[in-house]
């Protein structure tokens, strides 16, 4: 069982891994060197714990202590216990969800053991190349977890999906996808294609056949490859990919957010898909 520990100096080390969460580049660094991430409100805390995350503190205003009462009594780790006003000045925002904790991050998986693990099969994978708006991240994980995908992978330039406004974004479904990092992209795509992938790349492109043409073909793995916000997908990678999709639309609009064309394409390549 964990102690409330009050604490009201801002600057106090004890809250350290909570300090200056607004500066995306400091905390993009900082975390994973110090194999933390932030856990920010009542739902995403508990999804982080269930998923075998393990807790190195928590920051609670006064008004969280009830609520997280179970969480308290449960855990070893510390449990700081500050005013909305202290919170603020630690972490640069005002915390609107008033329970925040530090997380401690897990080795990530080589990407053969994610594609062939012991147990399970792995069909449907979504690569992500180099997206860089936490939110978008988020929001396409949440989709996976959603719409059934079995595993990501991230290129070395993606965004961290465990910064602090991508899981919250996710609604904590970052803790429920098996996840890693490509170590070289798109050589990469090699590493699909022995374990039986065939790699469709979401563009526009003058060789695309549409969403439900690639759904017809009814591959038994395939890994759906999306681009970064703006510009896409890289050169390099359209020309690795064994197929470019796009999905047809009207009013004139070419392409949608990289985190709806998700949505849509994760439903669509579903197993119970008609």
């Amino acid at each position: 069982m964990a102690e409330l520990l009050t604490v009201d100096d801002p600057d106090d080390p004890r809250l350290a891994d909570y300090t200056g969460l607004t500066d995306v580049e400091l905390r993009r660094r900082r975390e994973p060197a110090e194999g933390l991430f932030i856990a920010e409100g009542e739902k995403v805390i508990r999804r982080a714990r269930n998923a075998g995350y393990e807790m190195r503190s928590m920051m609670l205003s006064a008004k969280w202590f009830d609520v997280m009462r179970d969480v308290i009594d449960e855990e070893s780790a510390p449990v700081y216990a500050v005013t909305p006003e202290l919170a603020e000045r630690v972490t640069g925002y005002h915390v609107h969800r008033g329970a925040l904790a530090a997380m401690a991050r897990r080795p990530l998986p080589p990407v053969a053991g994610l594609l062939a693990p012991a147990t399970g099969e792995v069909r449907r994978v979504a690569v992500f190349e180099d997206i860089v708006d936490h939110a978008n991240l988020g929001a396409a994980f949440r989709n996976a977890a959603a719409l059934g995908v079995d595993a990501v992978l991230l290129t070395p330039r993606c965004a961290d999906p465990l910064y602090r406004r991508a899981v919250k974004v996710s609604m904590g479904s970052v803790f429920h996808v098996p996840w890693t990092r490509l170590e070289s992209w798109p050589q990469d795509i090699g590493l699909l294609r022995e374990a039986g992938f065939t790699t469709a790349a979401l563009c526009l492109s003058d060789r695309s056949i549409t969403l439900d043409e690639l759904v017809a073909r009814r591959y038994g793995r395939l890994a759906l490859v999306f681009g970064t916000e703006g510009d896409g997908l890289t050169d390099r990678a359209l020309a690795a990919a064994d197929t470019h999709v796009r999905i047809p639309m009207d009013a004139g609009v070419d392409s949608l957010n990289v985190a709806a064309a998700s949505a849509v394409a994760f439903y669509a390549t579903r197993a119970d898909a008609p």
